[in-house]
């Protein structure tokens, strides 16, 4: 992925805006009319909607029967159903699941590839649409929906993985003179909280001896200042940063 994008940008000029994958999630609202959304911004508030479905994959995966027991686990830890298994000869096998297809587009085949050590083949077709407790991750910067890394995942897996973005967050974000506030969010209820504390500055360094309210009025001038640059600050969001988030 960075070396595709860094081509690109080298090679023809051009910007690229990298994004969270999504999958495409059937919507139901109350009136019965039903539409497809393909981003996390598109999903409604529950007043509106009466169900999300989403698609679900038949996969297929040829390996050595001596893994077996990893490719199930992360079947399984994917909300994976086992539907069939057959034996082809004594040493490979090839087992049948039923995965939602969300789970697929993050990095479910890396993750195969390294327990069978590239001995896998993996095949899947999205089959049918279920109903499921989808739900829009957002994350938000000092109470700023930040809309790129908002993500469509299941209510089940929303706190684990907002605490990893936000854990990711803090130690990827640039220390400013503010507090940087990191939260991730699911139906206007915060689930995570992190934040950066602001650099300190000793802007009494200079002052020796002397009246004691001095000092404090210094330091009260900073504390209001740094209120306000809170209020205005931007926190930039370096690109390293973003691709940091998308391997989680």
């Amino acid at each position: 992925m960075e070396i595709i994008q860094e081509r690109l940008e080298r090679e023809f000029k051009i910007n690229i805006i990298l994004t969270i994958p999504s999958i495409e999630l059937r919507i139901t609202d109350k009136k019965n009319e039903v539409k497809y959304i393909k981003s996390a911004s598109e999903i409604p508030d529950n007043s509106r909607m009466y169900k999300i479905e989403e698609p679900i994959a038949e996969v297929k995966i040829k390996t050595k029967s001596v893994y077996i027991g990893k490719i199930i686990n992360i079947c399984m830890d994917n909300r994976g159903i086992l539907k069939d298994q057959t034996y082809i000869t004594k040493e490979e096998i090839k087992l049948t699941f039923e995965i939602p297809l969300n789970e697929i587009v993050f990095n479910f085949f890396d993750k195969i590839k390294n327990v069978t050590q590239g001995y896998s083949f993996i095949d899947y077709e999205v089959t049918k649409f279920e109903e499921s407790k989808i739900v829009k991750l957002k994350i938000l910067i000092n109470g700023k929906n930040i809309d790129i890394l908002s993500m469509m995942t299941h209510k089940s897996k929303a706190y684990v993985l907002g605490k990893k973005i936000c854990e990711k967050l803090k130690k990827v974000l640039n220390k400013q003179m503010f507090e940087i506030g990191i939260q991730a969010a699911i139906e206007n209820k915060i689930i995570v909280k992190e934040k950066i504390n602001s650099i300190n500055k000793n802007v009494t360094s200079k002052c020796y001896g002397g009246d004691i309210s001095r000092k404090k009025k210094l330091l009260q001038k900073q504390k209001e200042g740094k209120k306000r640059m809170k209020k205005v600050g931007n926190v930039e969001i370096t690109q390293e940063a973003f691709l940091s988030i998308m391997k989680l």
